[in-house]
């Protein structure tokens, strides 16, 4: 991806505030709440999430019928567009949520069918222990010993005809152990217990499925007042109803509204006062004006925004907006403490999405030849119809003034894209101890170029990471004897957190340049939560083997300081750096065991001959 996204506060009168807090909280927010509500209700709902997807347009026709509710009313057409197309990411996100849990589910149950007793196994072939043995034996020669055994045997179990019980039962005797041949006699305890966790895990499966659901936001502190008279008053009818009113009562209840959209970029109109200073006004709130207050950094970000509105006003809207530096823009409030009204805690906010591609000359021409074959294809195939309607017509007539407008670009400083080389690729493994070690690969020959540790990455800085875990160990103490006090605890993390996370970002980035990679590869954050749990595991057997107890405990002590790294906000730096040079950022399964080193240098390999896989067999 090449767009980035930057924020700024607005700034503007309490009566600004106060109003547009009113129409966000009051009628925005409320409207998000109850579509969530009917998608939940309508009929069709269990249809819907069997397919996965809730069908096109079925939203906006909920908003369009919420529009003459009194409760709704009022709002700019934006916030309705807005609205729309909140609820149907958050619905898509949901739906795709609870598919994942279904599959687990399934699987779960799938292997709690597979854990079964010898006596059980028996009784269900009519064979012998060691007849059931034999023929396990026989089909572990038959498979391959450089696949998956596990997941070939299931697919065998599913291959292998009811009628064949010895040969069902053998495979299920192979999966229980793990795909192999055990030497000592069963151990029914250890397999209850595997089974009993097993069972537990489908419980909260179960239950997940029962209650997932998006609850909206309730800014009043209704809901969470009405489940508290009613678990007051009422007996649960069961404990799935009763786990619902816990998570009610125990979840924080928000204090911000929805953020509103605005997902075209001439919705913003940006301006100067007589200072110089820069403002901005939106669609539908023509009324309100806010001036913006950003860092010197970003400064040149809004007033290219500004540029790019004169010129195409200045030219009589000879050039295209579809070339405008920005993209998007969306208006939040963010958290604030003191006392007072809502609108007098909370900022309000600007994030604005822009293409790093149109900041050079070079980089809006590939953008304006993108978009120049894709209005020239739309035009293409309605031509091809014939029997155009007028409305059709007047559609082509407006395609052809956008492919016009393109041909004249905006002038913008000329800077040579970044072009690097394909077979080159730089691996970024991540880890308790080495939160970052890199690998600059060369993937055709599977050599490694140059390694990178943490401490080479950040030179001189690499003080400040101590210093940062320093802080992190006593705001840990802290919090524990503040929890055994019973005190409230308000202290937070510093801003150096984020700051070195900056800086190790700008370090990877700019050895990527430095080497012209195709790409950087990222560990995808599920594969580094399991890479993880596994490291602390090994950890724990090697520093208490042969006490379990001693492990569990010292896992527990050490898992304090995996929470200490926010992998996920290294992860998105990366890619902002990354973004402002046009340097592609691949996601790879990150290995479980090797040295930091070894696991960067075997993504990077592994994505190179997925990827090429991937593009042969599109061909095909």
């Amino acid at each position: 991806m090449s767009q980035i996204t930057i924020q700024c506060r607005l700034v503007a009168n309490a009566m600004t505030y106060e109003s547009l807090w009113k129409l966000m909280a009051e009628r925005n927010t409320p409207l998000i709440n109850e579509l969530l509500h009917q998608i939940c209700q309508h009929p069709e709902f269990p249809t819907w999430r069997e397919k996965g997807k809730i069908p096109g347009g079925q939203i906006k026709q909920f908003c369009n019928t919420l529009k003459t509710d009194p409760r709704f009313q009022h709002q700019p057409s934006r916030f309705y567009i807005s609205a729309i197309a909140l609820v149907e990411r958050i619905s898509k996100s949901w739906l795709k949520s609870l598919q994942r849990l279904d599959f687990q589910l399934k699987a779960k149950q799938r292997w709690l069918n597979q854990l079964k007793t010898d006596e059980q196994l028996i009784q269900e072939s009519h064979c012998s222990l060691e007849q059931i043995r034999t023929k396990a034996s026989e089909i572990l020669a038959s498979l391959d010993s450089n696949s998956d055994q596990m997941r070939t045997l299931f697919i065998l179990n599913d291959n292998t005809p009811e009628s064949d019980s010895l040969t069902r039962t053998a495979i299920c005797y192979l999966l229980k152990n793990y795909g192999r041949m055990p030497e000592d006699i069963e151990d029914y305890k250890k397999l209850t217990q595997r089974r009993r966790k097993v069972e537990i895990q489908i419980e909260r499966l179960t239950e997940q499925l029962e209650s997932r659901y998006p609850k909206g936001r309730d800014l009043t502190g209704q809901q969470w007042l009405e489940t508290l008279n009613l678990a007051v008053a009422t007996q649960p009818k069961n404990n799935i109803e009763a786990k619902i009113w816990q998570d009610i009562l125990l979840t924080q209840t928000q204090d911000i509204p929805f953020p509103v959209a605005y997902e075209t970029n001439e919705d913003l109109t940006w301006s100067k006062n007589e200072k110089g200073r820069l403002f901005v006004h939106f669609n539908g709130l023509g009324q309100y004006r806010f001036e913006i207050y950003c860092d010197q950094r970003q400064l040149n970000y809004f007033q290219r925004f500004y540029d790019d509105q004169q010129i195409k006003r200045s030219s009589k809207n000879q050039h295209s907006s579809a070339l405008f530096t920005l993209r998007s823009g969306r208006i939040a409030w963010q958290q604030g403490t003191g006392k007072g009204q809502p609108w007098e805690i909370h900022h309000l906010t600007l994030y604005c999405t822009l293409d790093t591609r149109l900041w050079t000359a070079e980089g809006t021409e590939q953008v304006r030849q993108e978009k120049a074959i894709e209005v020239s294809q739309i035009l293409t195939k309605m031509n091809e119809k014939g029997d155009l309607t007028q409305q059709q017509q007047k559609f082509i007539q407006r395609k052809n003034s956008t492919l016009a407008r393109l041909d004249n670009p905006f002038p913008r400083p000329s800077q040579p894209l970044y072009s690097g080389q394909p077979h080159l690729l730089l691996g970024v493994a991540m880890g308790l101890e080495h939160p970052a070690t890199v690998a600059i690969v060369d993937a055709t020959t599977k050599q490694v170029i140059a390694y990178r540790s943490l401490k080479q990455l950040l030179g001189e800085n690499y003080k400040l990471l101590n210093r940062q875990r320093q802080q992190k160990r006593e705001l840990s103490q802290q919090r524990r004897k503040s929890q055994q006090r019973a005190n409230p605890d308000q202290s937070g993390e510093s801003q150096l957190g984020e700051y070195v996370d900056r800086l190790l970002a700008k370090a990877i980035v700019k050895l990527a340049e430095s080497y012209r990679v195709g790409s950087i590869v990222l560990p995808q954050l599920r594969e580094i939560r399991e890479q993880l749990q596994s490291e602390i595991q090994a950890k724990a057997e090697q520093k208490i083997p042969g006490y379990i107890e001693g492990q569990k405990k010292y896992a527990k002590e050490y898992r304090v300081n995996v929470h200490q790294w926010s992998y996920g906000r290294l992860r998105d730096n990366i890619q902002a750096q990354a973004a402002k040079l046009g340097i592609v950022i691949e996601d790879g399964k990150q290995p479980l065991e090797g040295t930091p080193q070894e696991k960067a240098r075997d993504m990077a390999i592994a994505t190179y001959h997925h990827r090429t896989k991937t593009s042969v067999t599109q061909k095909k």
